[in-house]
């Protein structure tokens, strides 16, 4: 894939890839370096672009198999000594005509799903985030993980009545 290639990817899907890429790793710097790393690997291989095949769905791939094998080398890396992170990441501000305290309820409850979806196994966590956060058809999302449509649509039902479940657990009641 040649420089050419690689900037109009960039100029055509780089805010989705690098809206994929925050929500996985729920930092911005992580976020910012998967994001780079993804289109610094697209760059250093000999692939050859298909347009027609959508390639938007090989730069989702891509960033997840970076950060899957991201995840592994930093799960051997704790076993060996492990660290914390200090920063809790910046909360997302909310600009409503509401008052004071339904827009803190609110950004409460999308802190709080935020919580859940970072806690769920990565197996239900990814097809949401495609799904919902940058709106990938299942069939996209399929291509992506490397699963059958049918897997995902069950995935994204039971991640949904996971984090409904968890939510209720929680206190949020509709």
């Amino acid at each position: 894939m040649n420089a050419s290639e690689v900037e109009k990817c960039i100029d055509d899907f780089g805010t989705d890839i690098y809206r994929f890429c925050l929500k996985l790793c729920a930092d911005n710097a992580d976020a910012e370096d998967l994001y780079q790393q993804t289109f610094l690997k697209a760059l250093e291989t000999e692939w050859t672009l298909d347009w027609e095949r959508n390639p938007r769905a090989l730069f989702f791939s891509l960033a997840h198999n970076l950060w899957k094998s991201d995840r592994r080398k930093q799960a051997r890396r704790n076993t060996i000594a492990p660290c914390s992170n200090l920063d809790d990441g910046a909360e997302t501000v909310l600009h409503s005509e509401e008052s004071i305290e339904e827009d803190y309820l609110q950004r409460e409850l999308i802190s709080k799903v935020r919580q859940i979806i970072q806690t769920l196994p990565e197996k239900f966590q990814v097809p949401l985030i495609l799904f919902y956060l940058s709106d990938c058809p299942v069939e996209q999302i399929a291509a992506i993980i490397k699963k059958p449509p049918g897997t995902v649509k069950s995935r994204l039902f039971k991640g949904r009545n996971l984090i409904k479940k968890r939510l209720e657990d929680a206190g949020y009641e509709r």
